[in-house]
């Protein structure tokens, strides 16, 4: 938005887009070692306990021998685009530009691929950094669709994933997410829309509507990121490529009688689709 080699002098263009001139000065500060460790330890007391706001985070941390205050733990939070998962009162009204959709899932038996797909965001911390990780899965089999690793929470990214899903393997009848604001963007629904795809999304804070991508992301965690360090994006991408092949080929779901995703989820595609 901001062109620096233009002859229009700074000020005047920050006015023009009415924008605030601090933030046509402002240059990025790269995360400091301290809170990169912090940031992935808030990570693993997430996944365990999904349920803990700032505060509670806070004084675990501090019985852990880190005197962290609860406002460094919400910042951090909010930079890793995680929080405590729990209903919330419905205090203020939603943005009418981004309208929030019902949850189509609640009582629904899905018992074949291509039914229902889920998609959400997670935090994968690195050696130096972090980054954002998106996945599609599909709901019956587990299958992971596709992904994107991004270092900022957009849109663009998300979309370019569900478009390479869709290209892929056709659309499916329903795609759940939550209420993030990725999600509820104009873009992204209208995507959604112009496939003819139902919209789903969460109850506010219920982690429990989007229980299966929630334990994708633990499996990936415990079984993958923070086994390794990774030492950049690429290194990122190439254990992550590694490890979905690993988890859609060969490993084996109780919940799927021990046949891998592959496995369900070619052996449940509609008819046609298996004809196609």
């Amino acid at each position: 938005m901001i062109d620096r080699t233009h002859g229009l002098p700074l000020v005047r263009q920050c006015q023009i887009l009415e924008l605030a001139r601090s933030t046509a000065y402002y240059q990025p500060q790269p995360v400091s070692p301290e809170d990169l460790t912090l940031m992935h330890r808030i990570d693993e007391l997430h996944l365990e306990h999904p349920f803990a706001g700032a505060r509670m985070l806070s004084k675990m941390l501090k019985r852990e021998g880190q005197p962290v205050g609860r406002r460094r733990v919400s910042t951090l939070m909010e930079r890793m685009g995680i929080h405590a998962l729990y209903r919330k009162p419905n205090t203020s009204k939603r943005h009418s530009a981004h309208p929030v959709y019902p949850y189509l899932l609640r009582n629904l038996p899905v018992t074949r691929s291509n039914h229902v797909w889920a998609a959400d965001i997670t935090y994968i911390p690195m050696k130096r950094g972090f980054v954002y990780l998106f996945a599609v899965i599909d709901w019956a089999s587990r299958r992971v669709l596709s992904w994107r690793l991004s270092n900022t929470l957009t849109t663009d990214f998300c979309k370019e994933a569900v478009q390479e899903a869709i290209n892929r393997y056709g659309k499916p009848e329903i795609f759940n997410t939550d209420q993030g604001c990725q999600f509820t963007s104009l873009d992204f629904t209208g995507l959604l829309k112009d496939n003819g795809i139902q919209i789903s999304m969460d109850g506010k804070g219920c982690w429990r509507d989007n229980v299966f991508v929630e334990r994708l992301w633990k499996s990936v965690k415990y079984e993958e990121v923070y086994l390794h360090a990774y030492d950049s994006v690429s290194d990122a991408k190439r254990g992550l490529e590694k490890y979905f092949k690993f988890y859609n080929q060969n490993r084996p779901h109780t919940a799927l009688d021990d046949k891998t995703p592959d496995e369900f989820y070619f052996d449940n595609l509609p008819a046609m689709q298996k004809a196609a």
